[in-house]
C-alpha cells in the first residue's frame, strides 16, 4: 500500500477560516495572560493585548499569503483575504480596547504597527501573486534549447 503525502500548504483553506483560527488564537493568549496577571506569577503589561493582537495579524497575514498559492480562483481568494484581514484587524483591535483600556492611539507604538502590519500584508499577498504569475507564465511557456545566432563575418 503506497502513502501519498499532500502538503497542507496544497490545501486552500478559506481565508475566512484562517481569520477565525487566528482569533482564536487572539483569544487564547489574551485569556493566558490574563490568567497569569491575576494568579500575578508575571507581571503583564497593559499593553499586553495590542501586542498579542498586532502579532496574530502578523501570522495571518504571512500564512493567508503562503496559502493563496493553492487557490484556485484568485480573485475571489485575494478579496475574501483583504475583508477576513479587515475584520480581524478590527476583532482583535476591539478585544485588546476591551481588555486594556486603552485605545489604540493610546497604546504607544501599536498604531503604527498595524500599519505597518497592514501594508506588510498587501507587500505579501502582491509578491506571492506575481511570483504565482511568473511561475504560471514559465509554465505555458515552450521552452527549446537555446538557439545559437551566427555572428556576421566582415
Amino acid at each position: 500500500m503506497s502513502k501519498t503525502y499532500h502538503s497542507i500548504y496544497e490545501r486552500a483553506f478559506t481565508p475566512y477560516l484562517q481569520a477565525a483560527v487566528i482569533f482564536g488564537g487572539v483569544l487564547l493568549f489574551n485569556a493566558i495572560g490574563y490568567l497569569l496577571k491575576v494568579s500575578g506569577l508575571i507581571e503583564i503589561g497593559e499593553r499586553f493585548p495590542w501586542m498579542v493582537a498586532a502579532s496574530f495579524m502578523l501570522l495571518y497575514a504571512m500564512f493567508n499569503s503562503i496559502f493563496s498559492i493553492s487557490t484556485k480562483n484568485r480573485a475571489s481568494y485575494w478579496g475574501a483575504s483583504i475583508y477576513s484581514f479587515l475584520g480581524l484587524a478590527a476583532a482583535s483591535g476591539f478585544l485588546a480596547y476591551l481588555i486594556s483600556g486603552l485605545a489604540i492611539k493610546e497604546a504607544g507604538s501599536y498604531w503604527w504597527i498595524y500599519i505597518v502590519v497592514t501594508v506588510g500584508y498587501l507587500v505579501f499577498i502582491s509578491m506571492v501573486g506575481a511570483m504565482r504569475n511568473i511561475v504560471e507564465f514559465a509554465q505555458r511557456e515552450e521552452w527549446n534549447q537555446p538557439r545559437f545566432r551566427q555572428k556576421k563575418r566582415r
